[in-house]
Formats: structure tokens, C-alpha cells, sequence
């Protein structure tokens, strides 16, 4: 089996995969004080509870934009599974032509995402990402990552909001009935929920403008991309799962295993 990191500023993200079939995936929280003996365990009682074995895992990659904690996964990789795992960054093979001015500034999550994505719905494709960052990227019909846009995240902006305004409260992160509210609790979340998604709605109509293509594919992950979503008429997939996948396709490019063709 395949273990999957994809290591975010506030989750890891794990997935399980056998044959090139997700079977399982689980998010614990992205914590620079917890050892690795710590991660250790907890990744083994977690394989253990979705009905693994520990003893199956064969392969391990790991994607992060998180500096910190990458020597204390990749040392709990090796004591606990004994595996030197893939990790997602120079030297990797992609697939696809990185035309950023220097390739190595991009996220590897952007990159494994713009995989993912290309991979499925072919190009042009805007992939849009709604964690602690908004980040918009954007592959070409021809498989070239051609940049695009980092904004701050819903829940990001959020706590900015809370956090440098004296009379504004701690809010819930929920889509109220109408734009026009009498609360101010109503008037935030509003906001917050709207506000996210006119700017979706505008630069992804800005990006399928400068790419002279109006249907170009649209696809979004992250934990809050239903929300955002739902709001929106301009045609969007939304995949939560994305990240993992994209993973899952890296590894197999760069060992050459591929999923068995009977699964």
C-alpha cells in the first residue's frame, strides 16, 4: 500500500492507497512541538483503525509547505514504516512544463494539485485550493503550469477580521440566507462567504479571459470548497480530495508502479 502526506500550515492530510485506488484518508493537526514518535503512533492507530496493518504500507510520499516539520515526518517515516519516503520537490518528475520564473518558489501543493487536475480533465484547467491560503492555479492545454493568484483564506481573513477590530465578535463559519443583514454577527458572515465568492467568480472570469478559453475546466479542493461552491454559476468541480490523488499519481510516475488493471 501507498501512504500519502500532503502537509499543510493547519492539517495533514493523509491518504491510503492500494493499486492506485484511494481506500482510506484521515487529517490529523499540523503541529511543529509534536516528536515524531508521537506522529508515529498516532499514524499507526490510525491505520490500524480503518483496518490496515502498518506492515502494509510499501511506498510513502510527502508534499508539504510547512519547512518546519519535515525532518520530524520524515524521521517518523523511517522508524515506524522503514521506508524512505518520495518527497514532492526539485528534481521530481511532474509531467508538466513549469513555467513560473523559478519553479522551486512554487508550492508543492500547487503542483501536485495542478496534477491531479490535469490528469483527469485535461487543460486548459483553473484549480482553485480553499485552505490557509485561496491559491489559484492555472495549467495550459499543453500541460505547462502557467502561475496564478495567491489570496488569504476564508478562515484566514476571518480571524484577521476578529483579531484587529475591537468590537467585532468570534463568528461561526456559516452561509446566512441574504446578502442584506441586520446583525452584525449575519453582517460578517456575509461577508466572509460572499465576498470569497465574488472574488472566485471574477478571477476565474479574468483567468478564462487572458487563456482565451470561456469553458476552460474549473476545480476546487479544500475543506471549505463546497461552500464557496454552492454560491457560484460559473461551473466548478469540487474535489476534496485532489491533493491525495495527485500524490498518488507523482508517485507512480516517478517508480513506475501502476495500479493493477483488474482494480
Amino acid at each position: 500500500m501507498l501512504l500519502a502526506f500532503d502537509i499543510g500550515n493547519t492539517n495533514i492530510k493523509v491518504g491510503l492507497f492500494e493499486n492506485g485506488e484511494l481506500k482510506s484518508s484521515f487529517r490529523v493537526a499540523t503541529d511543529l512541538v509534536k516528536t515524531s514518535d508521537e506522529y508515529g503512533i498516532q499514524m499507526r492507530e490510525l491505520i490500524r483503525a480503518v483496518g490496515h496493518s502498518p506492515k502494509e504500507i510499501t511506498g510513502v510520499i510527502m508534499s508539504s509547505v510547512v519547512p518546519g516539520i519535515n525532518y520530524t515526518i520524515e524521521h517518523m517515516i523511517w522508524d515506524y514504516f522503514h521506508i524512505t519516503p518520495l518527497i514532492v520537490g526539485p528534481g521530481i518528475k511532474t509531467g508538466l512544463n513549469i513555467l513560473y520564473e523559478d519553479p522551486r518558489a512554487v508550492g508543492a501543493d500547487r503542483i501536485v494539485n495542478a496534477i491531479s487536475a490535469f490528469e483527469t480533465w485535461g487543460g486548459p484547467v483553473i484549480v482553485i485550493d480553499f485552505g490557509t491560503a485561496t491559491t489559484f492555479s492555472v495549467v495550459s492545454e499543453k500541460g505547462e503550469f502557467l502561475g496564478g493568484v495567491i489570496c488569504p483564506g476564508i478562515k484566514t481573513s476571518l480571524e484577521a477580521l476578529v483579531r484587529n477590530t475591537a468590537k467585532l465578535p468570534t463568528v461561526e463559519l456559516s452561509r446566512p440566507e441574504h446578502v442584506i443583514n441586520r446583525t452584525t454577527t449575519l453582517n460578517m458572515q456575509a461577508g466572509i462567504i460572499y465576498g470569497c465568492a465574488g472574488q472566485v467568480a471574477y478571477i476565474v472570469e479574468k483567468m478564462r479571459k487572458e487563456l482565451g478559453c470561456e469553458n476552460a475546466n474549473v476545480v476546487a479542493t479544500g475543506g471549505l470548497a463546497n461552500l464557496i461552491a454552492s454560491q457560484l454559476s460559473i461551473g466548478m468541480h469540487v474535489d476534496p480530495l485532489l491533493t491525495l490523488k495527485g500524490l498518488e499519481i507523482l508517485y507512480r510516475k516517478n517508480t513506475q508502479e501502476k495500479p493493477n488493471e483488474n482494480n
